[in-house]
């Protein structure tokens, strides 16, 4: 039998067997095992031969559901992305805003899956295989837009400006999550304590932020406000189009 490609991996297309034992492993729990181990150890420390350990198999029995890393990593991302929100349900402040709701949904949606899965956001670069899931994200998003008067490319180049937004924001939080003691912060405390008056602007800000964090709670404030201003700018642009 033909090694299956990645795109017959994503979409299960690929040829199985119709006759023979019950097989002891199955390409899901490969995968949902492969996602555990990237979650505790992150991404460059699962190996085959690391998955094969984890799972009680030899590296060999799991080239009989997957070629390889490469695979195994497509399989991870559609799997670890999940089903996108509906969309499409998400109500607005008016009738003609639920667009501005819908990719509201989307972007905290897909935020809290870079969070859950950090590793996530590196198998995302490249030209490569989309799988269900994945296209089923983009799919959401662009029927949040629908009847918006925006053009295809519009449409498509709004999901690439929230999606880096949301990509930008998941990378810096985890690099705060991996600052142990709030090492950062007793740094930069110590920088403005020396140099401060050389950069009253700097420091202004960040003592203004550092009050508005401690009243709010600060959850998310940098990805809400960056969403809010991007569907500003869109909100402007529907509006010139409706000629409204």
């Amino acid at each position: 039998m033909a090694t299956p490609t990645t795109v017959q991996l994503l979409w299960g297309t690929q040829q199985r067997p119709k006759r023979g034992p019950k097989p002891a492993l199955s390409l899901d729990g490969i995968v949902d095992e492969a996602i555990a181990i990237a979650d505790r150890e992150g991404l460059a420390n699962l190996s085959m031969q690391r998955l094969a350990e984890s799972l009680g198999f030899t590296k060999m029995s799991l080239y009989r559901y997957v070629p390889g890393k490469e695979q195994l990593m497509a399989l991870m991302l559609d799997a670890g992305m999940g089903t996108p929100p509906d969309t499409a349900a998400a109500q607005g402040d008016s009738a003609n805003e639920a667009w501005r709701a819908g990719l509201r949904l989307w972007s905290e949606s897909i935020y809290e899956r870079y969070r859950a899965h950090p590793w996530a956001i590196e198998l995302t670069v490249g030209v490569r295989p989309f799988g269900p899931n994945e296209m089923g994200w983009t799919e959401a998003a662009l029927a949040a837009l629908t009847g918006t008067g925006l053009t295809g490319s519009e449409r498509l180049d709004t999901i690439v400006l929230v999606h880096g937004h949301v990509q930008s924001l998941a990378r810096q939080t985890q690099s705060l999550g991996d600052d142990p003691g709030g090492q950062f912060a007793e740094q930069f405390a110590e920088m403005m304590a020396q140099a401060g008056d050389r950069f009253p602007a700097v420091a202004a800000a960040f003592a203004e932020e550092a009050a508005a964090t401690a009243s709010s709670g600060g959850s998310n404030d940098a990805l809400n406000f960056g969403i809010e201003r991007v569907l500003d700018g869109l909100a402007v642009l529907i509006a010139r189009r409706s000629g409204s």
